[in-house]
């Protein structure tokens, strides 16, 4: 029932309306970092959305004017790693380049942990970390030692980060609401994934009505089974509310 609410109160909130503004912050080795700003109150908790890899904050164009609904702000973020899509280009990447900062999937989280810092500094409510591909897997690197993380969203992780760092191995302290969705093809090594991850603490989801798609990707309105996703998020949200 309390779920069913909570998808009714959804329903009901579409003249929630959420300001888009281009803000910018450094990370801890001196790098300016770009993001997109979804406000809808500045009392609400944020979801720092971060891309797949080759991306940018443009991942989330239209997402973040949905996941606003669920009472949160949204903070997209350009990671160093990056490129464009949906005509967005990353400008994090652009001057990590120029001005020769790393620019490989581990580095970017000195981003995370300066994207974190700067809505640490405008609310004192936990963060939810929603990542896509290479950059789910850093939030939940990210989240789990992090006392200001309250719980991660993590689409297509997988095991980028080898020898240096085994996602599966670090996820067996992992003490936090985890959602994590894959497309079919992916189910079986997500599954091993999180194979030492308590069945209280994780939610993991693959569509029935299709293949899925890789990262958040997933909920764009080109991918078939979108609405199944969308769902399923949904709920998660009634959970960590």
């Amino acid at each position: 029932m309390r779920n069913l609410l909570f998808i009714l109160f959804l329903v009901f909130c579409n003249n929630l309306l959420s300001a888009q503004e281009k803000v910018s912050f450094i990370a801890e080795d001196g790098l300016q970092v770009t993001a997109d700003l979804y406000q809808v109150n500045p009392e609400r908790p944020y979801v720092i959305l971060l891309h797949q890899a080759g991306y940018s904050r443009g991942e989330y164009k239209n997402t973040a004017h949905k996941i606003v609904k669920f009472g949160y702000n949204c903070l997209a973020v350009d990671l160093r790693s990056g490129g464009e899509v949906n005509y967005i280009q990353n400008q994090t990447a652009l001057v990590a380049v120029h001005k020769g900062y790393p620019t490989d999937y581990l580095s970017s989280l000195k981003d995370i942990e300066a994207s974190i810092k700067w809505v640490k500094e405008r609310s004192d409510k936990p963060v939810v970390l929603f990542g896509s591909s290479f950059s789910a897997s850093l939030s939940l690197l990210m989240a789990k030692d992090n006392p200001d993380i309250d719980a991660v969203i993590a689409f297509s992780p997988g095991e980028f980060f080898e020898p240096e760092i085994n996602i599966k191995t670090e996820m067996k302290d992992l003490k936090k609401p985890v959602f994590v969705a894959a497309s079919k093809r992916e189910e079986p090594y997500i599954k091993e994934m999180f194979s030492f991850v308590p069945s209280t603490n994780k939610t993991i989801f693959v569509p029935e009505k299709g293949p899925g798609e890789h990262g958040s990707k997933s909920l764009w309105n080109s991918n078939p089974t979108s609405k199944e996703y969308w769902l399923a998020l949904t709920m998660f949200f009634s959970k960590i509310r």
